[in-house]
C-alpha cells in the first residue's frame, strides 16, 4: 500500500507541476500578447516612418504694425494757392537747387492759350513756304519725328510733358530759321516776337520751387513731416502714434499745394511690441523685415523704449525706401532669425541625458541604411515647435562636450544630406 501511495502522490505532484507550466505559459503568452497589442497601439498612434534629410530653412517670425519715419523736407511756395506743375516726377532723385516745381501764374490760363494760338499761325505760314531749304531745318524736323514717335512709347506723365517741352522749343527754332530764309520772314518773325513775349510773361509770373538739399522728390505730404522724424525718438509712445488715428496701408494723397524732398540713404520704423523675442531684443542688433510686396530688407535695432504694457522698438533701414514711400502706416513681418542647413522634424530627434553634464541634453539621430541603424549625436542648432537645423559634432567636440576617446571619436557616424532617418524611433 505504501508503495501505491508513493506512486499516487508522484502522480499529483507531476500534475501540479504540468499545471504550474501551462499556468507560466499562459502568463507569458499573455505578457507577449500585451505586449504585441500595446506595440501595436504604440505604432498607430505614432508610426515610425522614414525619410530624406533635405537642406531647409527655419525661422522665428511675427506680423507687427509700424509707423514709417523718414528726414523729410516740405517745400512750399507763396502761389501755392494757384496749383502747380510737376517739374521733377514722384520718386526722382534731385541735386540740391534743381527745379522741383512751379506753381502757375495768375494769367496763366489766358497766356498759354495765346500761346498756342500763335504755333498754328506759324505752323501755316511755313507750310506756305515751299522753297525752304536749310540743312539745319532738315536736321529739326528729324529731331521733332524722332521725339514724337519716343512719346508714343511714354507711360510717366512727366516725361511726356518734359518731352512735349523740348519738341515745341525745336518748332519754334525752325520757325526762327524759316523766318530768316522765306520772303515773308517778316511776318513769321513777327508771330515768333510775339510768341516770345507771352512766353516770357508766363515765365516771369510763375513761382519756380527749387530743391533746398538733395534726395528723393514727393509730392505724398500728409502733416506728419515735422511730428514723426529722427529728432522725435524720445518723445514717441504707443498712445502717441495710436492718437494719430492712421489706417494701415492707406496711401499717403498726392498734395496739389506742396512737395517734399526725401533723404533717401536711410529710414525707420517704429513699432509697440509685448512678446518673448521683443523682450529680449538690444540695440545694435540686426534683423529682417519682410515688407507687405514680400521684399525682406535688413534692419538695425536703433533705439528702445521701455513702456508699462509694451517695448517701443525703433529699426533703421537703408534700403527698400523707395518701397515706403507712399505709406505712414504698415503692416510687416519681424524676422528675428533665420538659419539654413540639414532640416528634420523634432519626432526624428532621441534626447538623453549628457555623461558629461547632467544638466544637458544630447541628441541623436537614428540613421537607416538598407535595413540597419545607427544613432548618430548631432548638434541642434535652431529649434521651432515643429523643425530643427541640425549639424553634426566635430571630432573635438565628440571628446570634449561628449567624453568619446579618440578612437571613438574617429570612428564616430555623421549624417548626411539625403540619408535616410527614422520618425517617431521605437
Amino acid at each position: 500500500m505504501k508503495k501505491n501511495g508513493k506512486i499516487i502522490t508522484n502522480k499529483i505532484s507531476k500534475k501540479q507541476i504540468n499545471i504550474k507550466k501551462v499556468v507560466i505559459a499562459y502568463i507569458i503568452s499573455g505578457v507577449v500578447l500585451i505586449y504585441f497589442v500595446y506595440a501595436i497601439i504604440q505604432l498607430i498612434r505614432q508610426p515610425t516612418d522614414i525619410i530624406a534629410i533635405e537642406n531647409g530653412n527655419l525661422s522665428e517670425e511675427e506680423n507687427a504694425v509700424g509707423y514709417v519715419i523718414r528726414q523729410e523736407t516740405v517745400i512750399q511756395g507763396n502761389n501755392y494757392k494757384n496749383g502747380m506743375i510737376q517739374i521733377k516726377s514722384e520718386g526722382e532723385r534731385v541735386a540740391k537747387g534743381d527745379p522741383v516745381f512751379r506753381y502757375y501764374s495768375n494769367n496763366e490760363e489766358n497766356l498759354v492759350k495765346k500761346i498756342q494760338e500763335l504755333d498754328i499761325k506759324i505752323q501755316d505760314a511755313m507750310a506756305n513756304e515751299k522753297d525752304l531749304f536749310s540743312s539745319d531745318m532738315k536736321l529739326l524736323e528729324n529731331q521733332v519725328q524722332e521725339k514724337l514717335l519716343e512719346v508714343e512709347k511714354l507711360k510717366d506723365v512727366q516725361k511726356v510733358a518734359e518731352y512735349k517741352k523740348d519738341i515745341n522749343a525745336k518748332i519754334t527754332k525752325k520757325a526762327k530759321i524759316a523766318g530768316d530764309l522765306s520772303p515773308s520772314g517778316s511776318y513769321i518773325r513777327k508771330l515768333i516776337e510775339e510768341r516770345s513775349m507771352y512766353e516770357s510773361s508766363l515765365n516771369s509770373g510763375s513761382e519756380y520751387i527749387n530743391a533746398p538739399e538733395s534726395g528723393i522728390v514727393s509730392y505724398r505730404v500728409d502733416g506728419l513731416e515735422q511730428v514723426l522724424t529722427p529728432e522725435s525718438f524720445q518723445t514717441l509712445n504707443k498712445k502717441f502714434l495710436e492718437d494719430l488715428k492712421l489706417k494701415t496701408g492707406e496711401m499717403i494723397a498726392s498734395s496739389k499745394e506742396s512737395g517734399k524732398i526725401v533723404n533717401n540713404f536711410e529710414g525707420y520704423i517704429v513699432t509697440s511690441l509685448l512678446t518673448e523675442k521683443s523682450e529680449q531684443i538690444k540695440v545694435g542688433d540686426s534683423v529682417k523685415l519682410r515688407l507687405s510686396n514680400s521684399e525682406e530688407i535688413t534692419a538695425k535695432v536703433e533705439y528702445i523704449t521701455e513702456e508699462e504694457n509694451s517695448r517701443l522698438i525703433i529699426f533703421k533701414i537703408t534700403n527698400g525706401l523707395e518701397l515706403l514711400a507712399n505709406y505712414r502706416k504698415i503692416t510687416f513681418d519681424i524676422i528675428w532669425w533665420s538659419y539654413t542647413g540639414l532640416k528634420v522634424p523634432n519626432t526624428a530627434l532621441v534626447s538623453e541625458i549628457s555623461s558629461q553634464d547632467e544638466q544637458k541634453q544630447v541628441y541623436y539621430i537614428i540613421r537607416n541604411r538598407a535595413g540597419y541603424t545607427d544613432k548618430i549625436p548631432v548638434k541642434v542648432l535652431k529649434q521651432n515647435s515643429s523643425y530643427s537645423i541640425i549639424s553634426n559634432y566635430e571630432t573635438t567636440q565628440l571628446k570634449s562636450e561628449l567624453g568619446y576617446s579618440d578612437i571613438q571619436a574617429r570612428q564616430a557616424k555623421t549624417i548626411m544630406l539625403h540619408d535616410e532617418i527614422l520618425i517617431n524611433p521605437q
